[in-house]
């Protein structure tokens, strides 16, 4: 199929590559500005001349009273005040208008020195016949530009802003130039613009000024009409014969069109700046230029006398993507039958423009036009139909597929399949589009006579190739572009990069990549340093690729290769084209979420401790001072969280976790706030932030953070970002790792995210007495719910909403569905148990689902992630006999994390044997405790895990309420003393609560633990009952790596075994 000769590649600065294993191999970031207050000046006599002008301002004030003291002394009535008044106020407006007439002056003339001292020399190095080019004129006008209308649109993401300005300007500028060499003069008397400008406001962030960046650009070529002046003698010049007045308002309208456009952001640090610049295509729209019927006769002979036919070609137009079908010679129903593919930006707005010319040897006569737009085919997926033109007689046929964008691998071999029969010229229909975002090289080799290159680069793929602009005098240049190619099979073809001094006769350096390797990369993309080959041997190349599988809207067709699939249908044997997609039937096989979907990460908040806070409680009216009863409330992506009170601690240790789930929108902050309770009003201990782009980006976050607007204190958070992992082998291992790290004033940890996309709902029922319906649909699992938008008077609709879940058991957890009318109740129901994702391929099911009530179907996609954490201080391993799962430390790390054990979070690798086999000794009479022991090095803690007890003894006729008291001997007093949580009414009690005690590893050896299971004796009474209890000499127990086991219980007189 053609490509559009239109097409070029658009401006884009890359984005900062993705952790890089080596900081040199990071592009070179802005230099920071330096901070002003931070020289450490001692104040000068500033603060004297302020003091003075303050007291000046004041007495200015003052001497306006004076007028209407003295009148009230003369006895002049209230009048004479107000004609003063006014007077004063003619003068002062009069002096405003002055001043802003300087101003516009003063502005009008920066404006001459920037075309004078910028634009000017620019022309004249362009071209050796401008050399003594000037302006000798310029007058800008006072014609503004007016915006006559403005349409919002919902933006395509829940992140975006989409605004149409319909913009007019009929300016009155006027500029001459004079080329004093040729006697030429020339300029420009009045101009018009017209056009639909698209503002797009995105991300929307949670804070000032809410949007993180602006683009605008025109949809489609906007109205300029210039009024030139001296055209003819300014084309008369050699080296511009061949420029027109068209070619050049041609270039100048198709700097303001897609995919070119402006980009301005509005906060520091923005992620992703090359795709707010230069994104992906929304999707591809395939055209199959048909045929034509019923076209106006042209041509005449015999000086009109004699009618003849037409001979009819089509240009066919989206944005600057133009494509020319061939000539078909006397024919008024001609039969083109060939393909183009074009990409699609921006829905709505963009429009198909197909215009039918008769081919003539002068003047080629207009037969007619039709536009369409892209929303029509983004809603109906395939538009198959006659469309009449305008402007002329006759109609054109097209068919029209909207091809979504894919980053599934997977779905290659579907759409090859599907493509293999397909007819299709002058090319071959696309599989996949590649988009390379070309940033920058480093050491490339100098030109003889160690010269500094002006290099370039040429991309290409097979026969289609495109250049970058020359980046001039250096070896280390900086691109900012990109560039798009459609793909028929990326399995066997490959990207040839050429670096080149812009003589195009010296190459700098050569990459030859296959696309095969991009098929088996995370979301089909590649964003690192590539080695040029050919070249010096530390020079290379940074790029970031990006593939996407074309694939055709599943609610439009399902492909035969899908088996099982609702609606499949057989291509041989049900529709003679193979590959057609017209008669495909409408019931789509699968969901078909956006790109964001499934993209969250879970952010597990660790409140640990703080320090030096201040004292707010008062005794004795404020004689004396006491402490404070400090707690930490938390704020983030719309959620508040509150920790515990710790009473009368400036000190305290909260030792919390929270979990949230987040988004990678930036601007997003964490905020924290420390309260002193009291029984009125709390008092403000202190506020800090942390900003969520950094934890993203690292994954760990382990920092004490000064507390702001107060004068001391000091708070230490520990926040894990948590990606899903779409398998289920490290579940055991997440809920082990969860029940040891678990602390006994925090909720269960989630060991999972569920993410579910609703798409839509058929053959729902209708309830007796009602004509139609307005269903929507409620999503719950456990204590959380979402509920859909509702959707009016259809018993098929489609929701397109997406929810998340944290999901802490998920043997046992389901997820609740109910499907309901508005004012009619439940139309049906569906209970789906996560369990059965757990067995799904990729922890997913995406398909049909029946209703309870027997009548109405969903489609909807569930989808599980497993939180593996790497930095929750354990790493468990489960033993099965001979046979031993892998660790969390041996799977592979994020992309872009940190390792696991850095100098910022040291990490412990705790190892947990589980001995419940049936091969394992039994236990003693009196039952037996579990415990870990290890020492922690890097913060010098004595850890103590203590899991549970089983098979302990029963004195009375009801069970115990069981606890564990651990004392650290020789110390018997409060400081070494723990004890965990009471369980009621059990024999074998589980605490999984951890404990410390802060002291160095010579010390730790020369103690022992001394471990009781103890009980209440009854309700009324102080009295502990002594279970058992089990003395553990640290000296002779390995604490370099902690191990859980199982130790019987004892009585007082011995010490107990393992």
């Amino acid at each position: 199929m053609e490509r559009s000769p239109g097409e070029g590649p658009s401006p884009s600065p890359m984005d900062q590559p993705s952790a890089p294993s080596d900081p040199t191999d990071q592009p070179p970031a802005a230099h920071a500005k330096p901070d002003p207050g931070s020289g450490g000046q001692p104040a000068g006599p500033g603060a004297a001349g302020e003091a003075l002008a303050v007291l000046t301002s004041f007495g200015r004030r003052l001497l306006v009273l004076i007028p209407v003291y003295l009148a009230g002394a003369v006895g002049l009535s209230v009048g004479f005040v107000l004609f003063g008044l006014a007077l004063y106020l003619g003068w002062r407006r009069v002096r405003d208008e002055k001043e802003r007439s300087l101003r516009a002056a003063r502005q009008l003339l920066d404006d001459e020195k920037l075309l004078a001292e910028t634009v000017a020399p620019a022309v004249r190095g362009s071209n050796p016949h401008l050399q003594t080019f000037t302006f000798t004129r310029v007058e800008l006008g006072e014609k503004p530009l007016r915006i006559i209308g403005v349409k919002v649109h919902p933006g395509q993401r829940k992140e975006q802003i989409l605004l149409d300005l319909n913009i007019s300007y009929v300016g009155d500028v006027q500029i001459d130039v004079e080329v004093k060499k040729y006697f030429c003069k020339a300029g420009v008397k009045g101009m018009q613009l017209h056009g639909v400008l698209r503002v797009i406001l995105e991300p929307l962030i949670g804070d000032l000024p809410f949007v993180g960046a602006v683009s605008m650009f025109f949809i489609r070529r906007p109205t300029l009409d210039i009024n030139w002046t001296g055209m003819t003698n300014l084309l008369d010049i050699p080296g511009l014969s061949s420029l027109s007045d068209t070619m050049i308002m041609d270039s100048i309208a198709a700097f303001l069109v897609l995919p070119n456009r402006l980009l301005v952001p509005l906060v520091p640090d923005l992620q992703d700046v090359a795709q707010l610049r230069s994104p992906l295509p929304r999707g591809i729209i395939r055209i199959h230029l048909l045929a034509a019927r019923g076209l106006s006769s042209k041509d005449k002979y015999v000086k009109g006398l004699i009618e003849g036919k037409s001979d009819p070609y089509a240009l066919v137009r989206l944005g600057t993507q133009t494509f020319c079908s061939r000539v078909i010679d006397e024919e008024l129903n001609p039969q083109w039958g060939e393909t183009y593919e074009v990409m699609v930006h921006e829905v709505p707005g963009q429009e198909i423009e197909v215009e039918v010319f008769d081919k003539d040897p002068d003047k080629d006569d207009f037969l007619g036009r039709m536009k369409l737009d892209v929303g029509k085919v983004l809603q109906a997926s395939v538009l198959d139909d006659w469309f009449p033109l305008q402007g002329g007689q006759g109609q054109v046929h097209l068919r029209l597929e909207w091809l979504s964008l894919l980053s599934d691998a997977e779905k290659l071999e579907q759409v090859l399949q599907w493509n293999w029969g397909v007819s299709s010229r002058p090319d071959p229909p696309s599989a996949a589009i590649l988009v390379v975002y070309l940033d920058r090289a480093q050491d490339l080799p100098l030109k003889k006579g160690n010269k500094e290159p002006n290099p370039m680069v040429q991309l290409s793929i097979q026969d289609v190739t495109q250049e970058s602009k020359a980046v001039y005098s250096t070896n280390c240049p900086v691109w900012e572009e990109a560039f798009r190619f459609f793909l028929q099979d990326p399995q066997s073809q490959e990207l040839d990069v050429q670096v080149k001094d812009d003589s195009r006769a010296l190459t700098l350096g050569a990459l030859t990549l296959p696309l095969a390797r991009l098929l088996t990369a995370p979301e089909l993309i590649l964003d690192q340093w590539f080695q040029l080959s050919s070249s010096g041997p530390n020079s290379r190349l940074y790029m970031k690729l990006v593939m996407r599988i074309l694939y055709l809207d599943s609610s439009e067709i399902c492909f035969p290769t899908v088996p099982g699939c609702p609606g499949a249908w057989d291509v041989d044997s049900e529709n003679p084209q193979r590959g057609s997609s017209v008669d495909a039937p409408p019931r789509p096989c699968h969901t078909t979420p956006d790109s964001q979907f499934g993209t969250e990460h879970v952010l597990r908040i660790h409140v640990l401790e703080a320090q030096d806070l201040i004292a707010k409680d008062r005794f004795l009216g404020g004689l004396v001072k006491g402490k404070s009863d400090p707690y930490v409330k938390l704020k983030l992506a719309g959620r508040s969280f509150r920790s515990h009170v710790v009473r009368e601690d400036l000190n305290p240790r909260w030792n919390e976790v929270f979990e949230v789930i987040v988004t990678s929108v930036p601007g997003q902050e964490l905020e924290v706030e420390v309260f002193d309770k009291d029984l009125d009003k709390d008092d403000f201990l202190g506020r800090c932030k942390v900003r969520l782009t950094t934890v993203l980006n690292s994954g760990f976050l382990d920092e004490w953070l000064t507390l702001e607007d107060v004068p001391s204190g000091r708070l230490h958070l520990r926040l894990e970002r948590l990606t899903p992992r779409p398998t289920a082998a490290e579940l055991e291992e997440v809920l082990q790792v969860n029940s040891l790290i678990q602390t006994q004033k925090s909720a269960e940890l989630a060991a999972a995210l569920l993410s579910i996309y609703m798409e839509r709902a058929e053959d729902l029922p209708l309830r007796k007495g009602t004509k139609h319906l307005s269903p929507y649909a409620t999503l719950t699992v456990g204590d959380s719910s979402h509920k859909t938008k509702t959707i009016s008077q259809t018993s098929a609709p489609v929701w397109d909403e997406s929810a998340s879940f944290l999901i802490r058991k998920p043997h046992t957890e389901s997820l609740e569905l109910q499907v309901r009318g508005e004012g009619t109740g439940v139309l049906g129901s569906l209970s789906l148990p996560l369990s059965e994702l757990l067995v799904a391929d990729q922890l997913c099911l995406d398909r049909w689902f029946t209703l309870s009530s027997g009548q109405g179907q969903v489609l909807l996609r569930a989808q599980l992630g497993i939180l593996v954490s790497q930095h929750s201080g354990v790493e468990a391993h489960s033993h099965s006999y001979s046979h031993s799962s892998s660790s969390l430390s041996e799977e592979p790390e994020l992309s872009g994390g940190p390792p696991h054990i850095t100098s910022s979070a040291p990490e412990l690798r705790q190892r947990l044997t589980h001995v419940d086999s049936p091969l394992e000794a039994p236990a003693g009479p009196l039952g037996q405790v579990k415990l870990t022991l290890w020492y922690y090095s890097e913060e010098r803690k004595l850890v103590s895990i203590v899991h549970g007890c089983r098979s302990l003894r029963q004195n009375g006729r009801d069970p115990p309420d069981p606890y564990v008291s651990l004392l650290l001997l020789p110390d018997k007093n409060r400081g070494t003393k723990r004890r965990t949580s009471q369980k009621k009414r059990t024999l074998s009690p589980e605490f999984n609560e951890r404990f410390e005690w802060e002291l160095p590893l010579d010390e730790a050896q020369r103690r022992k633990l001394d471990v009781s299971v103890k009980s209440n004796s009854s309700f009324m009474s102080r009295e502990r009952e002594l279970l058992g209890k089990v003395q553990l000499d640290l000296a002779e127990t390995d604490l370099s790596q902690g191990v859980a086991r199982w130790y019987d219980l004892m009585d007082n007189k011995d010490k107990g075994s393992s």
